[in-house]
């Protein structure tokens, strides 16, 4: 689906398409999943030091019951997310929800709106999925994380916590 953004102070914004991401956009989300790697080390000392990955965002691609999606303007990635079944546990109001993650918009396309897009699009795919429950995980002190998310009707809802 083809979405005109928001207006960036007095640029003019290109048009933005979101889709189902294919194995040809791989090697641009692996790199996006750098990016998310490096924004997030200076929240969590645990990361391992040296190359790591969060997802098999290939193996996520061909997965039927996940939903991996990129935002394209003028035939290039610009955001990626992704939308995955979880059980949830035993003593909840429902079976499962969804999880989304592997959220990052290009430098030069933050700011726009592109993640509500991208957000609207996993809401959609998930309520249609029969996922009415929708979850992410965000560090507590990334605040333009959460201020992006909040924005997108999010609400913190618990704290994890580490003893060291």
């Amino acid at each position: 689906m083809e979405y005109l953004l928001k207006q960036k102070h007095s640029m003019t914004l290109p048009k933005v398409n979101i889709r189902t991401a294919t194995l040809d956009d791989l090697p641009v989300l692996l790199n996006f999943e750098q990016e998310i790697i490096k924004a997030e080390r200076p929240f969590d000392v645990t990361i391992k030091e040296g190359p790591v990955s969060y997802y098999d965002i290939g193996e996520m691609i061909q997965d039927s019951k996940a939903h991996v999606v990129v935002a394209e303007s003028k035939d290039k990635v610009v955001a990626s997310g992704y939308a995955i079944p979880k059980k949830a546990r035993h003593y909840l109001d429902h079976e499962f929800y969804a999880y989304l993650g592997f959220m990052y918009t290009d430098e030069d396309f933050r700011g726009m709106g592109i993640n509500a897009l991208i957000v609207e699009e996993l809401k959609n795919w998930s309520n249609t999925n029969g996922l009415k429950e929708i979850r992410l995980t965000v560090y507590n002190e990334n605040l333009a994380a959460i201020k992006a998310y909040e924005k997108v009707g999010f609400k913190k809802h618990i704290i994890e916590m580490r003893l060291v």
